[in-house]
């Protein structure tokens, strides 16, 4: 269990860069995607309300990261875990919140018991809804998510009326700690914490700094679970300064990762023949659902205008857009309504839409984790899907440097496919490399 009261703001010092190399203590597993052999989620003897609900989604078989972490979460355990994108982690700490989370007597007064942060608005509406999923038969377990784009005063009414004050509150750092330092949300009664995605926001350094902020607001003792897809090792000591003595869980080591199912691909061309190959892409392949990720905000607007000019039905999606339009772009996705998005980086991490089994990396991305979690967004949860990078010879500003510098993205495919266990092959022949059994299910 995390005991914040041990730690200093010192102790997250962004200045000390320091990390000493440890080789990881918990357990490591690697293998096929869903533990079949291991026993199904009635083996962990969860609540009955709460199996229930589990039975009523389809869910029969834990994956690799659920049935490791999952029995530990529910000990109170603290818990560091990361597995390859779409391997259900946020169903570790959906379940063993749903499962802890104490019911007040009706005399008593209600209090929010477990505070989950996440990065980004549409994961904390997305986790948050992952929650109305599975607590349908246990009412006590109420919750409610909190972002930007919302008025405060909304946020007040939810949480200073103990008829609407729920047990879980799911949000971004910023308006979270806002909430807190205002005394509009009380985070003294919490017992469970955790940060999903967190090394999205332990390495942004004011998302960190609010991060710590909500951390030390609450009590000294309780149970902090972190879950990521990646993990460096600067990031993983800076995430153990939260915890005490936690668990940690590695599935498909990082040396390791890869994504079984999807099927992946580069081509080499001039930035000037991307939009032509870009629609010969969308013509040929048979697809449910598809992303393409462009490096900025203004390519993506751009890009989508000019698919719809070409009748294609695509909507975009970016960070700067009105909370209420990415939402309902979001729920579009979600609903199958739209079958092409063209986004950033935003989409790139924790966004689960079912039905996406084609991405297009029209950008290629600007680090290997973050060519990971893109190409994630396919092949969920052991499904098939199809990726395809495009890769020019240009050279690349590295985004918010002073310093001009410049990448070249044939160095980021080279750098992934050193790091990752993945097989990217070019490109040349669409008729004769791309079969629809490879990304389509059967």
């Amino acid at each position: 269990m995390a005991k914040p009261a041990d730690l200093a703001m010192d102790d997250f010092n962004e200045e000390d860069n320091t990390v000493v190399p440890i080789q990881p203590t918990g357990i490591n597993v690697a293998g096929t995607h869903v533990a079949g052999t291991l026993g199904g989620f009635k083996d962990f003897c969860l609540k009955k309300e709460l199996s229930r609900a589990i039975d009523d989604n389809g869910f029969e078989q834990p994956s690799e990261v659920q049935h490791q972490a999952l029995p530990q979460a529910m000990l109170g355990k603290d818990i560091l875990a990361q597995a390859k994108s779409g391997m259900g982690k946020t169903a570790v700490f959906v379940f063993a919140l749903l499962e802890q989370i104490e019911k007040v007597a009706e005399s008593a007064k209600p209090n929010v018991q477990a505070v989950v942060l996440v990065h980004a608005r549409e994961l904390a509406y997305q986790i948050d809804h992952e929650f109305k999923r599975f607590n349908k038969y246990l009412p006590h377990a109420t919750t409610a998510v909190f972002y930007g784009g919302v008025s405060e005063d909304e946020n007040k009414k939810v949480l200073k009326n103990p008829a609407t004050r729920p047990a879980i509150v799911v949000g971004t750092p910023g308006r979270m700690n806002a909430l807190i330092q205002k005394k509009i949300l009380d985070v003294s009664h919490v017992k469970w914490f955790v940060c999903d995605e967190f090394d999205r926001c332990l390495d942004d350094a004011p998302m960190r700094r609010d991060v710590q902020q909500i951390f030390l607001a609450t009590p000294r003792t309780k149970q902090c679970m972190m879950f990521s897809a990646t993990m460096t090792e600067e990031l993983r000591a800076t995430a153990k300064k939260f915890m005490n003595a936690p668990q940690e869980i590695y599935v498909d080591q990082q040396s390791k990762l890869t994504l079984h199912g999807l099927a992946q691909y580069y081509v080499k061309l001039e930035e000037k023949a991307k939009i032509n190959e870009l629609i010969s892409l969308l013509d040929f392949v048979e697809f449910n659902q598809c992303i393409i990720f462009t490096r900025s905000r203004d390519r993506a607007v751009a890009l989508a205008t000019h698919l719809k000019k070409q009748q294609f039905p695509v909507e975009f999606m970016h960070s700067k857009m009105p909370q209420a339009e990415r939402l309902k772009v979001y729920e579009s996705c979600k609903k199958n309504n739209t079958r092409i998005v063209v986004a950033t980086d935003l989409f790139g991490r924790g966004i689960d839409i079912d039905r996406i089994n084609f991405v297009i990396q029209y950008d290629m991305a600007g680090d290997a984790d973050s060519y990971l979690h893109r190409v994630g967004r396919a092949g969920r949860f052991g499904t098939k899907g199809l990726t395809v990078t495009m890769i020019t010879d240009e050279d690349i500003p590295v985004p918010r440097s002073e310093t001009k510098e410049t990448y070249k993205e044939g160095t980021i495919l080279q750098q992934v496919q050193d790091r990752f266990e993945m097989k990217i092959s070019e490109l040349t022949d669409k008729k004769g490399q791309l079969d629809a059994q490879q990304y389509m299910k059967q």
